[in-house]
């Protein structure tokens, strides 16, 4: 039994024409500008290791005299700092990826919105459960943001956290 694809229909395309090996883009999916090839490089140079605030608060830590592991893949969430004498984990995550709230750099790109609403969420639920994860396993979380990094806010906030809670 030949089964007839939703957006073969759509397109209006008749029925003895679909078994044809013909090339067809999906409907539902939206024209990019760039080749497929091209997109696929845009993206692999997105880096979520060693990103500049994440090297930033590594080099405040470090000049505060603090000893971290980095990246350990035994934790949920692959942590970015781990601090294991304070039972401590850093996570420093990126405005826009992770959908710091009330940030400016919280945008939605306005092409293809129903993917990237889709991502942002599954990044954030992702979070959500890590996080947690985390907490049950006796560590503390603390995630820093890129826009915090930029300001240095968040310096005093991580000491005092470390040196009198950790």
């Amino acid at each position: 039994m030949h089964i007839i694809s939703l957006n073969a229909i759509i397109l209006n395309i008749p029925p003895c024409l679909v078994k044809l090996p013909i090339l067809i883009k999906r409907v539902d999916e939206v024209m990019d500008i760039v080749s497929k090839e091209k997109r696929h490089q845009i993206m692999s140079a997105v880096k979520n290791k060693n990103t500049k605030p994440e090297l930033a608060v590594r080099s405040f830590l470090h000049r505060s005299g603090f000893r971290f592991r980095l990246h350990r893949g035994d934790l949920p969430g692959c942590p970015d700092i781990v601090l294991p004498k304070y039972r401590t984990v850093v996570f420093v995550h990126g405005c826009f990826w992770h959908r710091h709230p009330g940030c400016s750099r919280t945008t939605l790109p306005k092409t293809n919105t129903q993917f990237w609403e889709r991502k942002f969420a599954e990044n954030v639920d992702r979070d959500m459960v890590n996080r947690e994860a985390l907490s049950e396993l006796g560590w503390k979380v603390i995630v820093i943001w890129e826009c915090e990094v930029k300001d240095e806010s968040y310096q005093s906030l991580l000491l005092h956290f470390l040196r009198n809670d950790g």
